[in-house]
């Protein structure tokens, strides 16, 4: 049976698996890397590592498929968007690989949204710090040497795809969330790339999603497939994580909750927010998606733990989640807004941090667990309703991550967007996304509306009236929050080094 190995490349890991024909999933494989903090807002991975891990989870899953008796037809990869990384003489990196968490570039950001709005509707990529444009502003006011030395800018799907096939390959959907790719034509923006410092001969070449080069004899040997099988360019992990859920028709969102979080919708034409709420990113001809995506997801629930429930052990999470049970939907009228890690949509800024709101006496740990995982379903409640007042309809939600192990957070988010939500079998969105794209490349699927026919729907939740009353009614005054509180976070952010400082080597 002819099948395909995904590769997804991750924030903190490289997952692996390999999928059949028919979308079943056969032998899963994850490795590990850190994320490492040097700097106040900073957040780097070490590129040999993470493609070390991609290519072992790549090997491990490979030799699951030959022991099953499958047919590797190929690979296919999924990829982080918006990381940086710069390659130096001979083909090797000669910077770490600056993350979409990497805030380095706020002021960049800010001084680019400020003076070139017409970029974001141009692009479709917000003018934050996650936007390897601003980074690309960063290195050349803060970095020049660096800046200079660099014979090529790209991301961490480019540099698996280069250990694998020899070649320099992006495609459009990675490249649309570099804030460099035109939309309507996609093709690099020449504004974008002047602001940038860079040329476009310094980036990978443009390929289909669908397009595939050989597998190298050497990459062949480490991962134990045959030299030449066909290795697919792929997309990013945010629209492959539609795919994956089957999520690929308008009016059909997927939303996700891992370490961050995501709500998008795939539509038939480039469309950007008039408001600049959302993303727009390629997918595959004629199929775009919106939407927007928090930085705050699952490590608000580890935060919790940490700072809430040391007592509670390394690994809290079972406890922490019967804690926030015992306290009602709403938490009795407190608010926390999570922005930990400062935060994206649908207000894209590096600026605001994580607050408690209408704290009293009568709250206790139950509230303050529940009100922090409460806060992140708010948080994608004000991307669906960005999406919503932007004209996209959306009349299913297909949902999936490391969230929906817990029944309590599962139901929370329902009622928070206030709408049905269909879990798929399985938590891998964008692993199962690069492998149905795989197949559709390879010709084993007809295309990806009926890849989409693949995904089944394991569960089915409605909202709870009463939950859902007490969210909507709590929605508006978490909305504006952000507004109330942006003078206290300017000052806050002002009282130490924070975002966008410069290493300190190069501070006077």
């Amino acid at each position: 049976m002819t099948a395909v190995v995904a590769i997804d490349i991750g924030t903190t890991s490289a997952k692996a698996a390999t999928y059949d024909e028919g979308g079943r999933e056969h032998g899963v494989a994850e490795v590990g890397y850190p994320l490492a903090e040097p700097e106040p807002g900073q957040a780097v991975q070490d590129p040999g590592a993470v493609v070390q891990a991609a290519v072992e989870a790549a090997r491990r899953t490979a030799g699951a498929a030959a022991a099953a008796g499958l047919d590797v037809a190929g690979i296919s990869c999924s990829g982080a968007m918006h990381a940086l990384v710069a390659v130096g003489a001979g083909d090797r990196p000669i910077t770490p690989v600056l993350t979409w968490a990497d805030q380095r570039a706020t002021p960049q950001a800010e001084r680019l949204r400020d003076a070139h709005p017409e970029l974001h509707a141009r692009t479709g990529t917000p003018l934050h710090p996650m936007s390897p444009l601003a980074k690309l502003a960063w290195f050349a006011e803060h970095d020049p040497a660096t800046a200079a030395a660099a014979r090529r800018w790209c991301g961490v799907k480019e540099l698996v795809l280069h250990r694998l096939t020899g070649a320099w390959l992006t495609e459009p959907s990675t490249a649309s969330g570099t804030g460099l790719l035109r939309l309507d034509t996609g093709r690099w923006d020449a504004e974008a790339l002047a602001l940038a410092g860079i040329g476009p001969e310094q980036l990978c070449e443009l390929v289909p999603t669908t397009h595939t080069t050989p597998l190298t004899t050497e990459a062949a040997r480490e991962i134990g497939l045959a030299p030449g099988t066909p290795v697919v360019a792929g997309a990013g992990d945010g629209p492959l994580a539609n795919v994956g859920v089957g999520a690929v028709q308008p009016g059909i969102a997927a939303c996700s909750i891992g370490t961050s979080g995501a709500l998008r919708l795939v539509v038939d034409r480039p469309a950007v927010d008039p408001h600049h709420r959302a993303f727009c990113y390629a997918l595959t001809p004629g199929r775009w998606v919106v939407g927007g995506a928090i930085n705050n997801g699952g490590i608000v629930l580890r935060w919790a733990g940490s700072a809430l429930a040391p007592d509670l052990g390394p690994h809290p999470e079972a406890a922490l989640l019967e804690l926030a049970a015992q306290a009602p939907p709403g938490s009795e009228a407190l608010i926390m807004l999570p922005y930990l890690l400062s935060e994206r949509a649908p207000h894209w800024s590096a600026l605001p941090r994580g607050a408690y709101v209408g704290l009293t006496r009568a709250h206790g740990r139950p509230h303050l667990v529940r009100a922090a995982l409460e806060g992140v379903c708010q948080q994608l409640a004000l991307v669906l309703a960005g999406l919503r007042d932007a004209g996209h309809e959306v009349h299913e939600i297909r949902a999936t991550g490391g969230f929906a192990r817990s029944a309590l957070w599962r139901q929370m988010l329902c009622d928070a967007l206030d709408a049905p939500l269909g879990f798929p079998r399985g938590r891998r969105g964008s692993c199962r996304g690069a492998a149905l794209l795989g197949l559709v490349a390879l010709g084993a699927l007809d295309d990806l509306d009926r890849a989409a026919d693949l995904v089944t729907i394991g569960e089915r939740l409605r909202p709870e009236p009463s939950a859902a009353r007490v969210y909507a009614a709590m929605l508006p005054t978490f909305a504006a929050l952000y507004e109330a509180l942006a003078p206290a976070f300017r000052t806050l952010r002002d009282l130490g080094p924070g975002p966008g400082a410069a290493p300190a080597a190069s501070r006077p």
